[in-house]
């Protein structure tokens, strides 16, 4: 499925937890195994458009269906920026994942999830559009592990910062990963509040 990880060039260790070559300075397995995951067989990479359905199946089980992403939407996203998704499998399950496209607007409106072909991959800003994982494996600390390789994916693109929306009990999780609240969002997204956070490097 999708990309390898790593660029080829920053290749250079067996991964533990998947035989694949990783580089295991990098993200590896070695958060899983700290967050009690000894299981083998786990891999992360970006994404394809053989993820669709994978995706749009854990989507439905994380958000209500008004504020769910379709399958269509998926299809688009994982056309236009199927390397800004970041997905944890294990085995051919998927776990958990993280997309959002990139952008020279400073604001995420909710335009931005409708039209993906707004992604520029010259983009100052990474957006995400999602954090998902499977309710069985929540409350594990997986999120905020995938957020912190999002995040540093997109340090190393040289993007000025990340931006994401989210409800109002969510703000805390988010500012102990280093985003700051903006305040209310224009989004109307699901019909409920959002608000802006933002992570500038």
């Amino acid at each position: 499925h999708g990309f390898p990880f790593c660029g080829r060039q920053e290749l250079d260790e067996k991964d533990e937890c998947t035989g694949e070559v990783m580089n295991s300075s990098r993200f590896g397995c070695s958060w899983l195994r700290d967050l009690g995951f000894t299981e083998e067989n786990w891999s992360l990479r970006k994404g394809s458009m053989e993820d669709l359905l994978a995706v749009s199946v854990v989507e439905k089980e994380c958000f209500p269906p008004l504020e769910a992403a379709t399958e269509d939407s998926f299809r688009e996203r994982l056309k236009f920026y199927g390397n800004h998704f970041l997905l944890l499998y294990k085995r051919d399950q998927l776990i958990s994942f993280v997309d959002g496209f990139c952008t020279k607007e400073e604001n995420l409106t909710d335009l931005m999830y409708e039209d993906a072909s707004l992604h520029d991959e010259e983009g100052s800003w990474q957006m995400i559009f999602g954090v998902n994982t499977v309710p069985a494996y929540q409350r594990r600390g997986i999120a905020s592990k995938m957020l912190e390789e999002f995040i540093r994916m997109a340090k190393e693109e040289g993007r000025e910062g990340l931006v994401l929306t989210c409800k109002k009990e969510k703000i805390p999780f988010y500012t102990r990963l280093g985003f700051s609240l903006e305040g209310l969002s224009d989004s109307v997204h699901g019909n409920v509040e959002w608000y802006q956070m933002r992570l500038r490097f």
